[in-house]
């Protein structure tokens, strides 16, 4: 009797041990991720457009918007102007290093929080994931039939601030 209270009572660790491992972990966070908004800090290492370097006055954060459509934006702004380099989410594919590329189909302009050109671009952003702590590089390129676009923002590897 006592052996299978025993036996009982070791199975019923086991299984409870067995669903506290099988719980589901929290994921790990993704880059860019769900929709909304992620503010990077850091230090904009390059911003040109055409034959217009705005890097010297470009802003040390970079936000990355996500639309509940999948389309993901990485905006630069250099002296209150705004430049998105925009692409189909779903179409991020790895790339070396560990990084990822999302191809990109426009280009958008603006100014202050309002954008309001596009140009029809192709093109790619390589990126890294800012959630590993570590300093990442958000490098984008692309090409218009009459222009060329190229940003390049480098992380402290600090934690984002996520926005709705």
């Amino acid at each position: 009797m006592k052996l299978s209270a025993l036996v009982a009572a070791g199975f019923v660790a086991a299984v409870f041990a067995l669903s506290a491992s099988a719980a589901p972990a929290s994921p790990p966070e993704t880059f860019p991720g769900a929709p909304g908004v992620i503010t990077l800090s850091g230090k904009c290492a390059k911003l040109v457009v055409a034959k217009f370097d705005a890097t010297k006055g470009c802003k040390n954060e970079l936000a990355s918007v996500t639309l509940a459509n999948g389309s993901v934006t990485f905006i630069f702004t250099s002296d209150g102007k705004a430049l998105g380099f925009q692409g189909d989410g779903s179409g991020i594919k790895p790339a070396s290093n560990g990084n990822a590329r999302l191809p990109l189909s426009l280009v958008t302009t603006g100014v202050g929080n309002r954008m309001t050109g596009q140009v029809k671009v192709a093109g790619f952003c390589t990126f890294g994931n800012p959630y590993g702590g570590k300093p990442i590089a958000i490098e984008c390129t692309a090409e218009s039939k009459d222009s060329s676009f190229t940003g390049s923002f480098r992380t402290g590897g600090k934690l984002v601030k996520k926005g709705k």
